[in-house]
Formats: structure tokens, sequence, C-alpha cells
């Protein structure tokens, strides 16, 4: 059973999310938070798995929550989906370097928003080819990785030196949006090989999943996007 936990200081659009996740037999609602402090804590209390974040809360914002999540080593395990009614912004650039998995529209369907609660709860990115151009295009347009979001960012780019060459590659199809299948079928090797780089790249890097890869590999320099007209 996935635990899950809504924080949105709407409570119209809570009801609807738990209407939605109660709903699916593998998951479960285990609280409702109005504002970050109290989603951290219901995360703490509640023993959840994935946290549906909004970005944007009165007092402790979604992207305090995250770095509160992500900082404590007894909440390791917990994911963060950023919800937001803006497919990619600073704030969500922001939250990816702070440690959240990934994110989503409000206006996803819900189907969409199942899978990701899914998707997360497994330890996996959300980030699709789609959002990791967008991705790429607010990084391009803010010069590269802004100074001072992520005092960790910095170091995961330096231990890039630490990394084989295999796993570089595998990185830089990482960042690409690619899934391990895709990844194995492009470079011709397994899946499970793949696996294995990723772990190893995330454990190098300090990372806590691809999503955090996807952001070394950009903040680093080992992928390098042209600019687009």
């Amino acid at each position: 059973m996935i635990r899950v936990v809504l924080a949105d200081d709407q409570a119209l659009l809570r009801s609807a999310f738990r209407v939605l996740v109660d709903s699916e037999p593998d998951m479960e609602v285990v609280g409702e938070a109005a504002d970050g402090t109290e989603a951290v804590a219901l995360v703490r209390e509640r023993g959840a798995d994935v946290v549906l974040m909004d970005i944007r809360m009165p007092g402790t914002d979604g992207l305090a929550a995250t770095r509160a999540i992500s900082a404590d080593p007894a909440l390791a395990e917990v994911r963060v989906v950023i919800l937001t009614t803006f497919e990619v912004d600073e704030y969500v650039v922001a939250a990816l370097r702070a440690g959240a998995s990934g994110f989503l529209g409000k206006g996803a369907e819900p189907g969409e928003l199942l899978s990701a609660v899914r998707t997360a709860a497994k330890g996996d990115a959300l980030l699709s080819p789609v959002a990791t151009k967008g991705l790429i295009a607010r990084f391009l347009a803010q010069g590269g990785a802004a100074e001072g979001d992520d005092p960790a960012a910095g170091g995961r780019a330096a231990r890039l030196d630490a990394l084989t060459a295999r796993e570089r590659e595998v990185l830089a199809q990482v960042a690409g949006g690619l899934s391990n299948d895709e990844i194995g079928t492009r470079l011709d090797v397994s899946p499970l090989t793949v696996k294995t780089h990723v772990n190893r790249a995330m454990a190098k890097l300090g990372a806590r999943d691809r999503a955090q890869l996807v952001v070394a590999a950009y903040e680093s320099g080992l992928v390098r996007p042209a600019v687009p007209e």
C-alpha cells in the first residue's frame, strides 16, 4: 500500500485528490496539510511514501518543505511530487534541486496523477522527455545553474570525476529522459546493467533519484543542449 500525504492550501483540491487516491486499491491518503510545516510533520508522523506537494502555500511553502524532507536521513525513502499550475518555472527547478522526484501539472488527467504516485513510489523520476526539454530550457534561460539554490549541487557536479566512462554515458542518457529499457537498447546492454550504472551514479553523486541525476548532468556541463532558435 502506497501511503500518500496531500499538501495544498486549497481544501477543494485536497478533497478531489483524496477521493481519487483512495479509490485505488494500492494506495491511501494518510494525511492532508495546508502548508509546508504541517506537511513535513505529517510525513514524519504517518510514515508517508509519497507527498503530492503544492509549491505555493502560505507560511512554509512547498519548496522549503521539500528541502526539509530531503535533508532528513530518516525520510530518505519519501518521494515528493511537486504539483504546479505551470509545467516548468524557477520554483520547480529549485524543488528538483532540493530533492523532489518530479513535477505534475494540476491540470493533469486522473490517470496521470495516479501513475505519478506509483512512479514516485518506485523511486523513478517524473521527467518525461517533453518535461525534460522544458527543464533544459529553464536552465538555459537562467544561464545555467543558479547559485545558492542547492548547496549540494556544486558537490554533485564536482563528483562527476568519480564516475566511470560508462556511468557518464548512462547519466547523459538519463538526462535525455530515457528509461532504463531505452538506454539499454541504445547502448546494447541489458536494462539490469543500466540500472546498476544508474544506482552507482546516484551513490557517487549523492542523488536521491533520477531527477537529481538530471539536474547534476546539466549543472556539471556533462549535457549541453543546443539553444533553441
